[in-house]
């Protein structure tokens, strides 16, 4: 992350400066406020009274189990009755719940302060992970060792937790403990100091905030605009809940004496216009900076933490989500521009992105497990390794891809055990549309496939599948209600389209993409190029014999069965060859009834390639996620390089020249 200064006292440009106005609110202002806090209202992002005190005795609870654990792992490890009598635990709450922006159900984040003797990985995911399994009052128990930052999740009373542990140099914890204190931080792990950073970070920002309760519903206004527009998500490139409080909190220490309505438009006039990599800082960094806990290398949209020691807390943020957020916070101002001249209102701030109907082209990723357990654990994983997937895609074509990840993952219910994501692609702006490039995107999918299968926790039946998906063909579950819209709907604010602006840019974008262009993203060692499309291989990550894990890596038998045979198990209608302006189209293909047809197709995919995947190995997944596909049409493009060829896996053809958002 590295030590940031301002550049200028220009807001969009420093990190920090002093106010740009201390002007009090306008009528306008308290109108506008007053509204907004009526939707919010009736949107139901306030907690009932009920919920509130169920809260607190939840935590309360946690409170006493704490301590009796720290009680007990300083007894069992044979210390005086005096220090066993002095043994305590402190617990502090950070997060949305420190700040008091939870919504309803929202789970808590709490941390768990404990002294030097009680250790993280032997007692708390330890002891105390056996104290809580053995307790009927804990549901859904899970650990996460190797997170980031180490976490223990689970229910209590059916109130989510989720608990981190801080060891401390200190024999005993007094319960009047002060975390900001930097002495707290003198002789302690790199993981205790992540684990209480969250605390310390939100502390320091309720410190900092001129107004607590302006503060706290601009922030509430921003987080309910973040998820209803699909961009809140740390793990996947966007930004989380602290960065969105960071932000909030900057902008209302340049307006300290405005109210809500005022500060949410001005979040979107600063924003849109910042310019990024310049930091976003709520106070100067003082003292030493520790380049341990940095992130030099993903500063493209640095949001600093105000508690030493300061870090970049967006280190997550890539390209591509960033040029996401940048055309949100256009909107979110054409909006508010448009709210003052009462042509529009709040409701059309909030209304939901459509993502499905945003591009032409998606990327979806398919994970399956044996079992519950099992599929909780690789679908976190798997998440989280997705912001590098776009990062990855982004180096593997130098910028012509603009890969936008959805933050959420669905799953069809009648078929268990199984998740889905997906990442729009288009072809960025600005990109020379006459040039005539070629990129090798194998080291792409290599790398992802190395990241997500190097887990320690990974298991054979722990399965993956990637393929490119065209709008048409997008499954049905991803919709509300399992209902495909009819037709694409326009945002419209007044009588004017939101996005007109950008829609302009996007249609040069999309000018002259009959260029030739060749793109390969394959595997094996085929040479194969095609003219005018991008290769995006069909990925089926079962690791056969897969060398790069070891030959004792194998597929169950039985599992792999329920995952290839019958019918599609994500139903997702994707594996398919197409070129949208090719001039030879072939018959279309309704209903693809068994692997024989498939595997007709010799431009599709190589005989040779059909008798390895079906000796003594199953039939092709690939294949067989075709068979039972429905392709509403199917076009081959004329190979440009010789097919004489070794064995290959299938090569799913994304027209190049159809990578432009949707109108």
């Amino acid at each position: 992350m590295g030590v940031y200064y301002p550049r200028s006292s220009d807001p969009a440009g420093a990190g920090f400066s002093g106010p740009i106005s201390t002007a009090g609110p306008s009528e306008f202002d308290v109108v506008k406020t007053r509204q907004l806090e009526q939707f919010l209202a009736d949107s139901g992002l306030y907690e009932s009274k009920e919920e509130a005190i169920r809260r607190e005795e939840v935590l309360g609870r946690l409170d006493e189990i704490m301590k009796t654990w720290v009680k007990n792992v300083c007894g069992a490890k044979g210390y005086s009755e005096q220090l066993v009598e002095g043994a305590n635990a402190k617990i502090f709450t950070f997060g949305s719940y420190r700040l008091g922006v939870h919504d309803s159900g929202a789970d808590i984040d709490t941390l768990c302060v404990g002294p030097r003797y009680v250790a993280r990985k032997e007692d708390f995911f330890g002891k105390l992970y056996t104290m809580l399994a053995e307790m009927p009052e804990v549901q859904e128990l899970h650990p996460v060792p190797d997170a980031h930052v180490p976490v223990m999740k689970f229910k209590l009373n059916s109130v989510s937790i989720d608990l981190l542990y801080a060891k401390v140099d200190l024999w005993a914890i007094p319960e009047e403990l002060d975390i900001l204190q930097e002495s707290i931080l003198h002789n302690v792990d790199e993981q205790t100091v992540l684990s209480l950073n969250g605390c310390r970070v939100t502390d320091q920002i309720l410190r900092l905030v001129p107004d607590i309760q302006n503060f706290r519903t601009t922030l509430r206004v921003i987080r309910y605009w973040a998820k209803k527009r699909g961009v809140y998500s740390n793990v996947i490139g966007f930004l989380g809940g602290i960065n969105w409080a960071l932000l909030v909190a900057r902008i209302c220490q340049l307006y300290p004496n405005a109210l809500t309505s005022f500060l949410v438009s001005r979040f979107f006039k600063i924003f849109k216009q910042w310019r990024w990599p310049n930091p976003v800082m709520l106070c100067p960094i003082q003292g030493r900076h520790d380049r341990k806990n940095s992130r030099c290398g993903q500063n493209v949209m640095p949001i600093i933490t105000p508690a030493y020691p300061c870090m970049n807390s967006s280190y997550n943020v890539s390209t591509s989500t960033l040029r996401v957020m940048t055309e949100e916070f256009q909107r979110g101002h054409d909006i508010c521009e448009a709210m003052e001249a009462n042509e529009a209102s709040w409701m059309t701030l909030f209304e939901p992105f459509l993502f499905f109907e945003a591009y032409k082209n998606y990327l979806q990723i398919n994970i399956a497990a044996q079992n519950d357990d099992d599929l909780r654990k690789w679908k976190g994983w798997v998440e989280s390794r997705l912001r590098l997937l776009t990062l990855n895609i982004e180096r593997g074509t130098n910028g012509i891809l603009h890969c936008h990840p959805h933050p959420g993952e669905f799953s069809d219910k009648s078929r268990p055990l199984r998740y889905c994501f997906f990442m729009g692609l288009r072809r960025n702006q600005g990109v020379n549309a006459q040039e005539v490039e070629q990129f090798d995107m194998t080291s792409t999918v290599e790398e992802f496939k190395r990241s997500v299968c190097a887990h320690d926790s990974w298991k054979p039946t722990m399965l993956i599948h990637l393929c490119h998906v065209r709008r048409r063909n997008i499954p049905h579950f991803v919709f509300p209600g399992g209902v495909r819209p009819t037709q694409p709907v326009k945002e419209v604010v007044g009588s004017q389209v939101v996005t007109n602006a950008r829609k302009r840019k996007l249609d040069k974008v999309d000018e002259g993409f009959g260029s030739k262009k060749s793109l390969r993203l394959s595997s094996g060692n085929s040479n194969v190029s095609f003219t005018g499309e991008t290769h995006i291989n069909c990925l089926e990550n079962h690791l056969y014999h897969n060398n790069e894990v070891g030959e004792s890596v194998r597929r169950s038998p039985s599992f792999e069965s329920s995952f290839s045979a019958g019918s599609s198990v994500f139903s997702c209608g994707a594996e398919e060859v197409v070129s949208e302006q090719s001039s030879r189209k072939m018959n279309e293909v309704q209903h693809l009834a068994s692997a024989t047809k498939c595997n007709s197709i010799e431009s599709f995919t190589a005989k040779q390639e059909v008798a390895a995947a079906t000796t003594g190995k199953g039939i092709n997944p690939c294949s067989k996620f075709l068979e039972a596909s429905v392709l509403e049409e199917l076009e081959l493009a004329e190979l440009t390089a010789s097919t004489s060829m070794g064995p290959q896996k299938p090569l799913i053809r994304l027209n190049f020249t159809s990578l432009g958002q949707a109108a």
